[in-house]
């Protein structure tokens, strides 16, 4: 993913989605052909010069100072993400971001993989910015059976919610769940854009789905760390579970997944009913599934 190319698509793409009355601009031409701001606007609310603003939008982040790239979140209503992620094109911008950064374990450490086996009323499992589900415990395993029967492994997110056909009935809330797989994949592709197992994954799912193709091309960023997923299970059916994702922070890379429901509520015993079935498939212990 060549860094220029990134870094020019993200700013003008958040540019082009700013309004005039948006940015808190009183001033200007109503008559425009085009909907966003202009780079002469940009500059003026970043306190930059036009010029070094344009050379910016070309590409040109090496160099860039924190102060200049807080200006520039400023301007344009970057919100969290966003503005880690234009930190992230920064650094790969400059020298330090030549150097391939290690690479996410891939070997599931046996502490960890004893804490999912301990987890028999919580969904869990630990993945990676990828996508890719490298340990799950038997309760996950039952939750997401219809992403699990495909034999391909590591079982992958991204390519569930778009190869897939039954990811529509399965996620309710199917358009969200793309559009936010999609987000969490252009930020890890910010993180590390020389990752080349995520280079691969990217240009499988854009030839293979347009649904992915469309949504790469926003270049949208999201942070993956709470939230609510809706699930339409083929055995006990729809629940609303809760979700928490937290780094493993002696394994770079790799975070850990717990999702849970209100005590009392349906989606609580809908969660026990599942356990009972994951029992009865014979799953008895969390399994490595690069293995």
């Amino acid at each position: 993913m060549d860094n220029r190319d990134e870094v020019k698509a993200f700013l003008s793409s958040r540019r082009a989605r700013l309004t005039p009355e948006q940015a808190g601009l009183t001033s200007y031409n109503r008559n425009r052909r085009v909907p966003g701001l202009r780079r002469s606007e940009v500059a003026d609310l970043a306190g930059v010069s036009v010029e070094y603003y344009a050379q910016l939008e070309r590409g040109n982040l090496a160099g860039a100072s924190d102060s200049v790239l807080d200006a520039l979140a400023r301007a344009l209503h970057l919100d969290e993400a966003e503005q880690a992620h234009l930190a992230d094109l920064a650094r790969a911008a400059g020298p330090a971001g030549r150097t391939r950064r290690k690479p996410p374990a891939q070997q599931i450490r046996p502490s960890v993989a004893r804490v999912l086996e301990l987890m028999t009323e919580v969904p869990a499992f630990v993945g990676n910015g990828r996508g890719d589900v490298l340990a799950a415990n038997p309760l996950v395993q039952a939750l997401y059976a219809p992403m699990f029967d495909d034999p391909s492994r590591p079982a992958n997110h991204a390519r569930f919610a778009f190869l897939n056909p039954r990811a529509r009935d399965f996620w309710r809330d199917w358009d969200r769940i793309a559009t936010d797989t999609v987000a969490m994949m252009r930020t890890e592709a910010g993180r590390d854009p020389y990752d080349r197992a995520l280079t691969d994954l990217v240009g499988e799912l854009c030839t293979r789905s347009a649904d992915f193709r469309t949504r790469w091309a926003a270049h949208d960023v999201r942070l993956h760390r709470t939230g609510i997923k809706q699930f339409r299970h083929p055995v006990v059916g729809d629940l609303d579970l809760n979700f928490d994702t937290m780094q493993l922070t002696a394994d770079p890379g790799l975070t850990m997944t717990l999702l849970s429901a209100p005590a009392g509520s349906a989606a609580d015993d809908a969660l026990r009913l599942l356990a009972s079935w994951a029992a009865t498939r014979g799953q008895t212990h969390a399994t490595p599934e690069h293995q």
